[in-house]
């Protein structure tokens, strides 16, 4: 059975592949191991394999994760909250997280900027945009990204930082690169605009090759490295 050191390999083979297939850097593109529904324990051997950024979807869980990491004495963590975030989910994310990947409103960065403690460096913050127009998918219409964005920016206690998006699957390795594209000619417009962003979050398991290809700068990499996630028990 593959370890989580040698799916981490692979992982960071695949990405340094498609970074020599585009005619980037290979240190370009950063990897966000996505951790949900695994235990401290998964994260501790990814840990001594390296890793140091995790992503995790769901807030209480991922904070329950994080608390048990420190306990582990894993240090320099860096913890990704990638997951939907409602209202009432907004002061632990703003407590415990380093980053937020899924701003789509912008009373959430509001909640976000007030509750983050004085204490700790901003929240660094990607918007969502849902790039292709997917029905089931959440993140702003790109003809109302650039408002919220300037919004995001002028925060106290977050830090512009890019944007994500979770397009629908594609049927083919060229229609994903395309799909992605259209996500970094709005990273480019943001740019050219004068917004300091430098991170653009797509890409996951079964289209890392695609995002890469079109200019993602951080993979959400997750049964790659842990496996096919267990199944919930219905009690």
């Amino acid at each position: 059975m593959a370890t989580i050191s040698h799916n981490l390999q692979r992982v960071h083979a695949r990405i340094q592949q498609a970074c020599a297939q585009s005619g980037r850097s290979s240190d370009a593109v950063e990897l966000l191991a996505v951790s949900k529904t695994f235990g401290a324990e998964s994260v501790q051997d990814a840990y001594r394999a390296g890793q140091r950024a995790f992503g995790e979807n769901y807030v209480q869980e991922g904070v329950d994760k994080i608390l048990a990491a420190q306990a582990l004495g894993l240090a320099g963590l860096q913890w990704h909250c990638i997951g939907p975030l409602q209202s009432n989910k907004t002061r632990p994310v703003a407590e415990h997280f380093d980053w937020v990947h899924t701003v789509d409103r912008l009373k959430i960065a509001e909640r976000l900027s007030a509750q983050r403690p004085d204490d700790l460096p901003p929240l660094n913050v990607c918007v969502q945009v849902n790039v292709d127009g997917g029905p089931n998918k959440a993140g702003v219409a790109p003809d109302e990204l650039l408002a919220l964005v300037q919004g995001v920016a002028g925060l106290p206690r977050l830090r512009l930082r890019g944007l994500m998006c979770i397009p629908e699957p594609a049927p083919d390795f060229d229609a994903a690169v395309a799909v992605f594209a259209r996500a970094r000619a709005l990273f480019d417009a943001l740019q050219q605009a004068g917004l300091a962003v430098d991170t653009l979050s797509m890409g996951m398991s079964d289209d890392l090759e695609a995002a890469v290809v079109a200019g993602s700068t951080l993979v959400r990499v997750g049964s790659a490295i842990f496996g096919q996630r267990p199944r919930k028990v219905l009690s």
